[in-house]
């Protein structure tokens, strides 16, 4: 294999999102690993700036060696591989957006310019991943593969930041510096 993509809103990045990014590198022994930190994702709001969330990622990511860290402009993960031009990236998820993965923007697309790896871990049924495969135009283009699971999200680790709480087991030191530095993710509003 040569290029991965790991995609995400990263608002911010945890220990989670590094777990998968390096269980994916070396499960699929890749060369590179493109962690793409999206401008507006179209399936959520986000809190913090682009730049802001793209300096996280970079300091979530820098021990990852195979990570590139970049904005993706594309709301759409179609577009965003469109863009990219990519000769057959990996495009890495979790179990869970596999899950709503036909409901993504052309799907069949998707799944012509990429594979999908999907890491699995508890919480998504075996049988339920299977159904979501057999329905896809190119069920041959998608791999799982297992992901000891930290029970991490964003939101949790915003919740924290907002009651003052420590994340020293959420995210990596350098991150909980910067969040700490540029003062994010301390009330509700939208933070730059």
């Amino acid at each position: 294999m040569g290029v991965g993509i790991l995609g995400g809103a990263f608002d911010p990045p945890h220990d989670g999102h590094v777990a998968l990014g390096r269980r994916a590198a070396d499960h699929f022994g890749l060369r590179r690993l493109l962690v793409r930190v999206v401008v507006a994702p179209g399936h959520k709001d986000v809190v913090a700036s682009a730049e802001a969330r793209l300096e996280l990622t970079r300091l979530a990511f820098a021990a990852v060696p195979e990570a590139e860290v970049s904005l993706d402009p594309f709301a759409r993960t179609v577009d965003s591989l469109l863009a990219l031009g990519l000769d057959d990236p990996v495009f890495v998820i979790g179990a869970d957006q596999l899950v709503s993965f036909p409901s993504w923007q052309d799907p069949d697309r998707v799944l012509e310019l990429a594979r999908l790896g999907v890491a699995t871990r508890p919480g998504v049924a075996r049988p339920e991943l299977a159904e979501v495969i057999a329905q896809l135009a190119r069920p041959d283009r998608v791999e799982l593969f297992a992901l000891e699971p930290l029970p991490i999200s964003s939101s949790e680790v915003r919740d924290r930041v907002a009651r003052g709480a420590s994340l020293a087991d959420l995210v990596p030191p350098d991150v909980e510096a910067e969040i700490e530095r540029r003062q994010l993710y301390r009330g509700t509003a939208r933070l730059h």
